[in-house]
This record gives C-alpha cells, structure tokens and sequence, in this order.
C-alpha cells in the first residue's frame, strides 16, 4: 500500500480493512453481493450490543456509509446515526450529522427526532458544530420545521467567524427555495451580505439574489452600480489569490455576476449602460487559453446578447466568436456556434464574417456540432436561402434514426417552408419530402393544413395558376404512389387530394383514378383510416361523374372493395360503403345538390343550440313529454325531485329528516287502451315508441291486467337510484359541435445595429488562405449568406376561395370570405400580419344571410313538384313546408290535408327519417344515368343514407353521423 492508502486505514480496525479489500477484490457482482448481506447480519448484531465504544460506534456508522453507497438497503441502522448527533463528541457528533444528511430527506420521519438537537447545536459555543448543524439544516428541514430553526439561523447572519455566515446565508437560501412565504419579510438580509467584508459571504449571497432577480428584476434595478462595483474589483485582481482559479480572478463569482446584469439589463438601456465598461474589460482582461477563461469569456457574451445592444461591445463578441470558431476544439466550436446563434437575433451581419466555419461546422462528423449548426441556419433563414437550408435539413433527417430528433427537424422544415416558400409548387414537393421520409412522426395537423393550402391556394389572382397548383399536386402524387411503403398520414392526404381534384382537368379518367384510389385500399388493407379516405374519395369522383351526366363504369376491383366493406366489422367503414351504393343510383340533379364540386371552401354555418328544433320540442312538452334534464343534474349535482314539481323546489338536504312519511295516494285510472300501463297523475303518459327508448325503466310495473287496479305500487320515475349511476327520462337529446381555434403566430423584427468591424472576417480569411476552397463550398456559402440582409417573410395575407357551382358561388354571396376584391384591398390596408399557414384553427365565422331551412330543401329534393321557391342570393326562403307543422295537422286516420301524401302516427312509430323515406319513395321522380348495384340486405331502401347526408350537409355535419337519429330520438 502507498502512504495515502496507510493514513486511511490507519484508525480503522482490520476487520474494516479486510471488508474494503474483500470487495475491492470481488470478480462479481453476486460474491460483493454476498459479502454485502454477511456484513449486514453482523452489524445488525454488533449494534444492538450495549456500550459500545466511540470508536466502533463511529466505524459502524461509516460501514453503513459504505453499504448505501454499494446500492444496498441500510435503513436498519438509520436510527443509530440520528442517536449519535446527540453525542458531545465532536467527532461523533459530525460523523453522526454526515450520515443522517445521505441517509435521510426532508420528509423522513426520524427528521423529528434530531430538530431539538439541531436548536442547540446552532447556540454552540463551537463554531465547527455550528457549521455542521447548518450543514443539516440545509438538508434535513422541511417547510413544517422552518420556523422551529430560524430565528436562529438569522441571529447566526451577524457571526463573527465568516464560514458561519456564509452557511447561514445558505441556510436562508435553502428555505426560500422550500417556502417563500416564510421568509419574504428577511430578503433584506441577503442585499446586506453584499457588503459583507469576505468574499465568500458575498458570493454566496450571490445565489439567492439572481433567484429573487429572476421572478422580480425591476425590484432589484438599484443593485445595478453595486453589481457592477463588485465585477470590476474583481477583474480588477483585488480579492484574495485563495480565489483565483487557473489564474482567473474568482471566475465563478463572475459567471453568477454576468447572469444577474443579463437579467437586470434585458431592454433597460439606462441600466445596461452602466454595464458597457466593465464588460468591455472582461472581454480584453480574459484569458483565452484556458477554459475556465473561455467559460467567462462565453457568459459574457450572454451578456452582452441579452442587454441593451451596444455596437463595440457587439464586434468585440465578434472578435471572441471567431476566436472559437478557429479553434480545434469541438468543445469551443460549439460554444461559437451557440453563441453566434444568440447574435444573430441582433443583426444578421454578424452571420455573414463567419459563413465558411458554419459550413465546416455543418459538415463536421461530429452529430452534436452539426445539430447545433443546424439551430443557427434556422435562425438565419429567409426567403433568399430557405431553399438551401431546407434541403440540407431534409437530408439530414432522412439519415438519422432518432425518431424524436426527426420529428423536431420535420417540424422544422414545415415552419421554415410555411414562413420562406418562394413557390406553391416547392411548398408542395417540400411538404411531401417531408411527409414521405418522415410522416410516421409528423404532426397530423400538418396534414390537414396542407389540404387546407391545396384546397384554398396561396391567394393567386390567376386561375389558370390556381388550377395549376391542383394538377401539379395530383401528378406529384401519382408519382409518389409507385413508393414501397408510404406512411398512414400521407396516404390519407393523398387520397384526399386524388378524390377532389384528380378528374377536375380532364387529364385523368375517372376508372383511372378509381382504379389507383382501389390499389391504395387493397395494398393498405389493415388500416382502415386509408381504406376510409379511398372510399370517400371514390365516392366524390363517381359523384362528379354523375353530376357532369356522364355514366359510370365501375371496376371490377372497386364492386368487390365495396361488397367488403359493406360486410366490414367496422361500423365508419359500413356507413361509407352503403352511401356510395346509394349515391351511384340517384339522378344528376340531387347528386350535384348533395355533393357539389369543390365544395370543400364553402363557409359552414354550425347552429349549435339547435335552434331549428325549438317548435319540435315546445309541441312535444305540450303533449306532455318531458323537459330535458341538465346533465349536471343527472349526475346528482342537484335535488333529483326538483322535476317531478317545478312549483315545489327543495334544496338538497344531507341532514336528518324526522318529518312523518306521506300518506301514499292511490294510482289514478288510465284513460288509453287496456294495454298501457298505469302511471301516477304527476306523471305524463308517453307514446309506446318513444317509452321504449327511455334510459330509465320501472322495473315493478306489472302485467296489463295489473296495471288497472286500485293496489298500491311504488312510485319509482324519476327517483335516482341506490348503487350505480342515475338514469333520467329524457325525450330530447342535443348534440354540440364546437370547433377550436389557433391564433395566429407572429413574427418581430429587431432592427440592426451598426455594421460590425470586418477584421475578423480578415483574419478568418487569411489563416484559411493556405486551404483550397472548393467551389460547390463557396457556392453552398454563397446560396446560405447571400442576399438581403433582413429577414423576409412571404406575405400571405388573403386566401382565395376556389370557384364552385354557381349556385355554390350565389349562396356564399355577402359573406366574409377571402375572395372579394374590396375585402382583399381593406385587408391590404390595414396591414394584417401575416397568417401562419399551419394554423389549423377554424376560420372567423363569417356573418352571411340566414341559413336556409334544410326540412324545405329536404321537400324540393323529394318532391320537385311542390310550389316553394328560395331566392339564393339573399337567403330568403318563400312558400316553406314545414314538415312539423305537416305532422302535427295529420288527422287520426293517417291522411294529409297538404302534402299529397299521408304520414301515419301512432303511438308505436314516431320515427320521422322512416316516414319521409317512404315518402320520398312514392314521389321519387328522374331515372338516373348510373347503374345502380344490387341493395345489400343490410340497408334495404337505397335512398335513404343519401337523404339523410343531404340534411347532414346543409347543416355543415360529419356526414358519417347519423344527425337526426341523435336529433329526434
């Protein structure tokens, strides 16, 4: 053994001796183990012993030391450690205070046990025990203990001794960081301790102040010049040389100097002129040979970025940057690039002296520099070099398998393409490089802006470009099918824009885009959001033909495709399948009305509260259905028997209640058919049809013969129920739709301070001069740094809205959409900023005319006979058929006075969707032009799914959901 090993062993017995080397020399894992578990049952042994001596006393506690350092449970012996704090020998007593601090935390429950000791050993004459009791305290006391221990702590911030104050500052230090509020009236003492006569005592009040500079700085902007004293006597060399670290004057309490004035300086430029001197002295005092020197060489460059800018102090930074970009160390480099990151937020200029290292360090093996590199090109993007950067990203992220990282370039080159695009058709072969290499991680909102940005344009005047824009994306697409595997996001994207736009120019027939819209869905058959997206997107293009009066030629490959999904497990992909079979054999006139071309800008009108419904529900409750229960009431949030009795309302009581039970009263005698059942007079009688899709059943009524008699029963609707949930009696149901909306990201623009000095690009230059710079570097130099030297963001402050139909165009007529002149020149005036293109948010509702009556277009389209006319462009609608109205004048024997046809009503069938079925059935007129398939068994009336999607759409509703199903009951 050396002489170093010989003074650790010498005070420890051989038995701790033979330990040490016995698992020093383990060759594994399993044998420490075993010699770990053999110490522990010999030290469970050896502690319970009485009187056991200061010396094994004190070596068991080390030996439990060492056992929690092997990873090894010691909490056996926690409580020897918390006994011996209580020792008066110093020794013990500090060894004791060591191994609680590693063994314990603040919420331990022996803390309690060693507070008292603490209180006295605070009050020590000795200020080694004084220091070892504030060592604990900043470890072991909670936020329910700080007021046992602080009145002391404080009368300990005036010791003589300057390590007992320094602790005491500490101690303070660790209770604002646990409870605030304890100690918000003693942060005065830490703005005393900065005059404090040792260095170390300032310093460490140092860290609460850059805490409390850091929630408040405008409270702490009079520390400002004292900041600044203190700096420069320090850089000054006026403090002890026990401080100074590789011949840097007390660098540590300079960092923590320059992170407090970076705060107290960010845009306060009176402040930040008091800074200017001593910053300029760090920056030429510092040693850049070592790294301690460049550590505050780099910090002061923080400075200097967050501050009030000042041209020197911005080309002496210049000078420090190129200094790191030179060097050979991975390390400096990095900081340089960093650095020359926070810079150019200043001025752009700054970039520009150092492009050839950015482009070394953009080719630099070393994947940390090259990341950090890719951080400062996406600072310094704009209009003139995106193009070379984007591309640059796409290819690093094609190469690295990091899925995490690769989402964070992806979104990357998204917003860079979104802000920068020079054309639509390089915005698109982007997006779509992205989403190809990349689409498993890329946000799905994404996807969506990109068919919104297809859909709506860029906001051309053209339309010969506009139109270009489509057929540009259906060929790149077409193309991009031919790709192995292609992920789930793109292909829904994909299948989307095929389905809009893939017949519109008449380049592609409409079997050909079937046909590749059936290979996506056979190919990509174990996702049924593809296989969602195709089929919808076949039954567009099939509309369209329809529409134009051409006949469809289904493939044989598509009438097996939709056989399988009409016998799918899936219920989206069912509905889907049997509206497709349903549209094909209708005529062109209400194929176009149903699903008219381009329709996918046309601005939607959601009424929320249903308001159409009103007259519905006031003429139900007239017949004595019931009102519609909140659901916070139906959970119990309120009396339950507050709807049995509006005029009787009683608050929900918890307490006792002591009051004699009321006298049941017998059942009164139905007045309907011997075969309903009898309910109490409170209680309104409801139609058979609608009692049998009530949620809440009485489970006690009896047979028919039993419901007539005079016995007694319970009375149990309405009446929540003991276990499980409470069902209520509702005869009307809502359905909301509520959309989200994101605002609009902006950018700001920090004007450029004077140019900065070019001696360093001089420099750079020359000690480069010796290497041969290859042409495709100074061209990839010249494509990134070239150009304008301010930012420049695309302009994109309108959106035009594709031209549909014209009776499309008539009804969006006085709306606020993106395609009026006028608007367009208000919004040009006004100066909006411009909008972020992956802003998926719903557009500003607009306020048109009044939405037309969908129960009167349902009625044109079922009989085009009846004599009611709509004037389109206002919205005003004459001569309506209401349907309500019709069902409540229909006389007992089922005939209708009006309509031509009869609607029966019953008490066993009120469903409404069923009966205009059939009675569009009877009126149907013009034979379509499509073959229609066979009528699957399933969904036997071949019109109805394409009736109910005409309502649907008039509403501006998912057309997969069944809307009046949820509406009517």
């Amino acid at each position: 053994m050396g002489s170093q090993s010989k003074e650790l062993f010498h005070n420890h017995s051989k038995e701790f001796q033979l330990l040490i080397k016995s698992i020093g020399d383990s060759k594994s894992k399993s044998e420490e183990d075993r010699i770990v578990f053999n110490q522990i049952q010999t030290l469970k042994t050896q502690l319970t012993e009485p009187n056991i001596s200061n010396r094994n006393i004190k070596e068991y506690i080390i030996t439990l030391l060492y056992i929690e350092m092997l990873g090894h449970d010691a909490s056996f012996g926690y409580i020897h450690a918390v006994n011996i704090t209580h020792r008066d020998n110093l020794k013990l007593k500090r060894i004791g205070y060591l191994a609680v601090t590693l063994f314990l935390h603040d919420n331990h429950d022996l803390i309690i046990l060693i507070v008292n000791t603490i209180q006295k050993d605070l009050k020590s004459d000795s200020y080694v025990v004084v220091c070892a009791a504030l060592n604990a305290v900043c470890r072991l006391i909670n936020e329910d203990t700080i007021p046992a221990v602080l009145p002391q702590v404080v009368e300990l911030l005036g010791h003589s001794k300057e390590a007992v104050r320094k602790k005491a500052v500490m101690a303070l230090h660790r209770f604002f960081q646990k409870s605030p509020s304890s100690v918000s009236h003693l942060v005065a003492n830490f703005r005393k301790r900065l005059c404090d006569n040792d260095p170390g005592v300032m310093g460490a009040a140092l860290c609460p102040l850059f805490d409390l500079v850091t929630v408040d700085a405008n409270s702490y902007k009079d520390l400002v010049v004292t900041f600044v004293n203190i700096l420069k006597q320090v850089v000054e060399r006026r403090l002890p040389k026990n401080y100074d670290y590789h011949q840097m004057p007390a660098p540590f309490i300079q960092v923590k100097l320059l992170k407090i004035l970076a705060l107290l300086g960010s845009g306060d430029k009176k402040a930040s002129e008091n800074m200017y001197t001593v910053l300029a002295d760090i920056i030429r005092k510092s040693d850049s040979s070592t790294n301690i020197g460049n550590a505050v060489l780099y910090e002061c460059i923080r400075c200097v970025a967050s501050i009030y800018p000042n041209p020197m102090l911005l080309e002496a930074a210049a000078d420090v940057i190129a200094n790191f970009l030179k060097s050979d160390n991975h390390n400096l480099k990095y900081m340089g690039i960093d650095a020359l990151g926070r810079l150019i937020k200043l001025s752009l200029n700054i970039a520009e002296q150092h492009q050839l290292a950015v482009i070394d360090c953009l080719e630099d093996p070393d994947d940390t520099m090259k990341r950090k590199t890719f951080e400062l090109l996406y600072k310094m993007t704009k209009s003139s070099n995106v193009e070379v950067i984007v591309d640059r990203m796409i290819d690093y992220m094609i190469s690295i398998s990091d899925d995490h990282y690769k989402a964070y370039i992806a979104s990357r080159c998204v917003e860079l393409a979104e802000q920068f695009a020079p054309s639509n058709h390089w915005f698109i072969q982007t997006i779509n490089k992205v989403f190809e290499h990349a689409g498993d991680v890329v946000n799905i909102k994404v996807a969506h802006n990109l068919m919104r940005l297809i859909a709506e344009g860029f906001g051309e005047e053209d339309d010969a470009k506009y139109s270009q824009l489509r057929s540009s994306a259906v060929e790149s697409y077409l193309r991009i099918l031919g790709e192995p595997k292609l992920p789930s996001v793109f292909l829904q994207v994909i299948c989307w824009v095929l389905g809009e736009y893939g017949t519109a120019d008449g380049k592609y027939s409409a079997s050909y885009m079937s046909g590749k819209l059936c290979d996506i869905a056979e190919a990509y058959s174990n996702d049924e959001n593809v296989k969602a997206y195709a089929i919808s997107a076949l039954m567009k293009i099939y509309a369209f033909e329809v529409a134009a009066g051409r006949k469809v030629d289904m493939l044989p490959e598509c009438q097996s495709l939709i056989e399988e999904l009409l016998a799918s497990h899936s219920t989206d992909l069912q509905q889907r399948a049997h509206e497709l079979q349903a549209l094909i054999g209708l005529d062109a006139q209400i194929v176009e009305t149903i699903m008219p071309r381009d329709a996918s800008c046309i601005g939607i009108e959601v009424d929320k509260d249903l308001s159409f419904l009103n007259g519905y529900v006031q003429q139900s409750i007239e017949k004595g259905a019931q009102p519609y229960i909140p659901e916070d009431v139906r959970t119990g949030m309120e009396n339950m028997s507050s709807f049995r009795s509006q005029d009787q309302q009683e608050p929900l009581q918890h307490g006792l209640r002591f009051e004699a039970y009321e006298i049941p009263k017998p059942p009164m005698q139905s007045k309907v058919a011997p075969v309903s059942f009898a309910f109490s007079t409170d209680i309104a009688s409801v139609p058979k049809a609608l009692y049998s899709r009530e949620t809440h059943h009485v489970s006690s009524m009896g047979s028919a013969s039993e419901a007539g008699s005079s016995e007694l029963k319970l009375q149990l609707d309405g009446v929540q129920k003991k276990w499980g949930k409470p069902t209520y009696t509702s005869s009307t149901s809502s359905t909301s739709y509520s959309t989200s909306q994101t605002p609009t990201n902006g950018t700001a623009k920090v004007d450029d301070p004077t140019a900065v000095n070019s001696k360093v690009r001089d420099s750079y230059d020359s000690r480069k001069a010796h290497v041969e710079i290859s042409p495709e570097k100074q061209k990839l130099a010249a494509s990134l740094f070239g150009g304008s030297t301010k930012p420049e963001k695309r302009s994109s402050t309108s959106h035009k809205v594709p031209k549909a139909s014209a009776s499309a165009a008539d009804r969006s007529q006085g709306s606020k959409t993106a395609g009026v002149p006028d608007e367009l020149a208000m919004e040009r005036k006004i100066h909006h900023p411009p909008p972020d293109l992956l802003d998926l948010g719903e557009s500003t509702v607009s306020t048109g005319p009044p939405p037309v009556d969908p129960f009167q277009q349902l009625e044109e389209l079922l009989d085009p006979s009846i004599s009611s006319t709509t004037n389109h462009n206002t919205g005003a609608v004459t001569n309506t058929l209401d349907i309500m109205t019709l069902y409540a004048e229909t006389t007992a024997s089922g005939h209708s006075g009006s309509g031509g046809y009869s609607i029966p009503v019953s008490g066993d069938n009120l469903d409404l969707l069923y009966e205009l079925s059939n009675a569009a059935i009877g009126v149907a007129s013009a034979e379509t032009i499509a073959t229609p398939l066979p009528q699957s068994v399933k969904f036997s009336n071949a019109k109805d799914s394409v009736q109910k999607d005409a309502f649907v759409r008039q509403m501006g509703v998912n057309p997969s959901r069944n809307l009046f199903r949820d509406l009517l009951g």
